[in-house]
């Protein structure tokens, strides 16, 4: 028996258990009700019975008999007599009988000696006293309270309670036989009647519960058709309920948290270098659905929400005819089993980038051209999308990056036939500009195939694109200050032997601004490290066309074994960067501790090759990385990811030895060499670039 039918058994039997309670329920209470009913109409009637005048006379004289004996002075002939009733008003003064004379009142026992006199008591029957009296002097008349009255007269309050509140008979004590019977309130019939209503409520609705518990139970015994449970399980509020819930309880789940720690405990120091060695595997994220003969083809952090990373896929191989040919997956890093969000597209998905001003809205590149927009508070499909149309792409878009500030941005896209567009994110009918890249000194085709594009940081206008014949190019969006829109011919970046595969600029961050310099990757096995012409002639670190010719690197690193497909500055550390290449290897380069190898190089997954890599942009202690294998795997980097505070000098010393090492420029004498590699202040780098940016002035004034 499954987990589901025993639950829904145990449900039956408490519904069962509940309903035989409340018909007990009912039961007990419409038996009390009678039997108050009964008990409360034979007290009526007893209540309102005249009774007899022989009754009022026993109930007198038993009355007056206990204020006698209890007064504490002997009386044999009046103790017990009852006073005779008259009639008259008990309000009235009365004179005492012939039987009740001075002598006998005088004839008691206080003290112990006969003293003429007359009985004088309280309202309660009390003795307070003996009023002597002369034996010649004729007898006075005196009146007591209990003389005047022959019995108490009970005094009925009305209040508003009493008037509107009805009490159960059942509620009612038993009156004692002595005591005097009770008076029915004013409102009696009303308050009977306001009675029977409720009690017919209060047992319609017992009844109402009944038949509803009943009807559960027979609803609960039948089983479902299979019809019924499908429809169950393909509504939208139930899936949506779900998959919510169940992701509420997979995050609480998957969150370490060390509750056995001991806080009290010395904390033991950890050499910083020992943990910066020590790369964890944080998370690897893989759907056997969803991911299965796919390859991963961009990452991206979330500005927003530092524990999210998107993944773009490509088409599955040997798929379904119903999966769709490009995914999108938005994993959590508190969600380990299932991604967070689910995104389609008809065509393979290339690039894939959180927007950095609205975090609901994800863009992604085609390999139809087209440029999709989905959001997090929709459905899987998109909700923007571009026509195919000659007015936008037409050919595969690799690279895509969002250029402005929050009040004024632009998604900038490139693709292979070297069309580069601007977009608005709310209108992508059109696009808002389109800049076709030529190259007229080209011996053979004028045409350019963007793979890759960089914009340095807060650049909107001038940008660098990596092409497939192994060229960098330098490129204006607009014209501006005598530079014409489209390519720098005399701007060219010719050191790679094979297609470039990626470009990302130096992140304005610390403080020293390192925006002109940027790395480059190849399928010629190679990372390399350029700096963009002229040096950086503001805090923009916009490119300079003073000069013509081809660049060199400023360094180039050959520890790949295969080819490299993504290298990335580290958000925050000035010299640290990370590569991924085609063995499968993620590598840690850090520029001051060694140019030449990579300070960590860890073997990821089955070996299989490696498309991207990320760092997570608030902190950079984790870095993600994925490729064929369709799987996203996540680094913690521990320690490493912390700068200490002069590296930003150290790696201005460092500039300054491969400036020299690299020999671009060969005017600079010996004393700019020697200014440039001496201290760790930085003067001799300004020197250098000084007596670089003077030489290249004089050149062109030459030419």
């Amino acid at each position: 028996m499954s987990a589901s039918d025993t639950r829904r058994r145990a449900e039956i039997e408490a519904k069962r258990a509940k309903l035989a309670e409340l018909k007990r329920a009912r039961e007990e209470r419409s038996s009390r009700i009678a039997a108050g009913r009964a008990a409360g109409s034979g007290l009526v009637s007893e209540a309102t019975t005249p009774a007899s005048r022989k009754d009022i006379d026993d109930l007198v004289g038993s009355l007056l008999g206990h204020r006698g004996g209890s007064s504490g002075v002997s009386s044999p002939s009046h103790a017990s007599a009852p006073l005779p009733l008259d009639g008259a008003s008990s309000s009235s003064p009365r004179r005492p009988t012939a039987a009740a004379t001075d002598s006998e009142y005088a004839e008691s026992a206080v003290g112990g000696s006969s003293v003429p006199g007359i009985r004088v008591e309280r309202g309660d029957g009390e003795v307070v006293g003996i009023a002597k009296s002369e034996p010649d002097e004729p007898a006075k008349e005196y009146y007591t309270k209990e003389v005047q009255t022959a019995a108490p007269v009970e005094r009925v309050y009305y209040t508003k309670e009493v008037q509107t509140t009805a009490v159960s008979p059942p509620l009612l004590p038993t009156a004692p036989a002595s005591a005097a019977p009770a008076l029915p309130t004013l409102d009696g019939a009303a308050d009977g009647k306001r009675e029977e209503e409720n009690e017919d409520e209060a047992d319609k609705s017992m009844r109402q519960e009944e038949e509803q518990l009943e009807r559960e139970i027979e609803e609960g015994l039948r089983e479902l058709s299979i019809a019924e449970l499908g429809a169950i399980y393909s509504a939208p509020d139930f899936s949506d309920f779900v998959e919510l819930s169940s992701k509420i309880v997979e995050r609480a789940l998957t969150d370490s948290y060390d509750f056995m720690k001991d806080y009290r405990a010395d904390g033991v120091a950890v050499d910083d270098d020992e943990e910066g060695r020590q790369v964890k595997r944080a998370r690897t994220f893989w759907d056997e659905k969803l991911c299965r003969g796919r390859s991963l083809t961009d990452l991206d952090w979330s500005t927003k929400h530092p524990e999210l990373v998107v993944a773009s896929y490509s088409r599955a191989e040997n798929g379904a005819s119903d999966e769709p040919d490009g995914l999108v997956l938005v994993w959590n890093m508190h969600l380990a089993d299932r991604p967070e969000f689910v995104f389609h597209a008809q065509t393979d998905v290339l690039s894939v980038l959180f927007s950095p001003f609205n975090p609901s809205l994800i863009i992604g590149g085609t390999y139809s051209g087209q440029i999709l927009i989905w959001d997090t508070r929709a459905r899987s499909l998109p909700v923007l999308k571009t026509p195919l149309s000659a007015t936008g792409h037409t050919h595969p878009v690799y690279s895509l990056q969002m250029a402005g500030t929050q009040n004024a941005h632009n998604l900038v896209s490139a693709s292979t036939d070297g069309l580069v567009c601007s977009w608005t994110l709310d209108m992508l009918a059109r696009p808002q500009d389109a800049l076709e890249l030529v190259n007229v000194h080209h011996n053979k085709t004028d045409e350019v195939a963007v793979v890759c594009m960089g914009f340095p940081d807060q650049e909107t206008i001038n940008f660098c694109v990596g092409t497939e014949e192994g060229h960098i190019y330098a490129a204006n969006r607009f014209a501006r200050a005598g530079a014409q829109a489209g390519l720098d011919a005399h701007e060219v970046y010719r050191s790679h032997e094979a297609p470039v595969t990626s470009i990302h600029f130096h992140p304005l961050a610390g403080p020293v601004d390192f925006s002109d310099l940027f790395l480059s990757t190849s399928m010629d096995w190679t990372t390399r490290l350029w700096r963009v012409k002229g040096g950086v002639a503001g805090a923009s670190g916009r490119p300079s066309s003073s000069a013509s010719g081809s660049l060199r690197p400023l360094h180039t690193c050959e520890e790949a074994t295969d080819y490299v497909y993504d290298a990335r500055w580290h958000p925050l550390h000035p010299a640290l960067f990370a590569q991924v290449d085609g063995s499968g290897h993620l590598d840690l380069f850090n520029l001051n501790v060694d140019a030449e190898r990579p300070v960590i190089s860890t073997a990821v997954g089955s070996g299989q090759p490696l498309n991207k890599v990320a760092w997570d942009r608030r902190e950079g202690r984790r870095v993600a990385t994925g490729g064929a294998d369709g799987r996203l795997y996540v680094f913690d980097i521990g320690a490493l990811a912390v700068p200490r505070e002069d590296e930003w000098l150290a790696l201005r010393k460092t500039i300054g030895h491969l400036l020299v090492a690299s020999g671009q420029d060969l005017s600079i004498s010996g004393a700019a060499v020697n200014a440039a590699t001496a201290g760790s202040d930085g003067a001799g780098l300004s020197a250098a670039r000084d007596l670089e940016w003077q030489s290249q002035r004089t050149a062109a004034a030459a030419r």
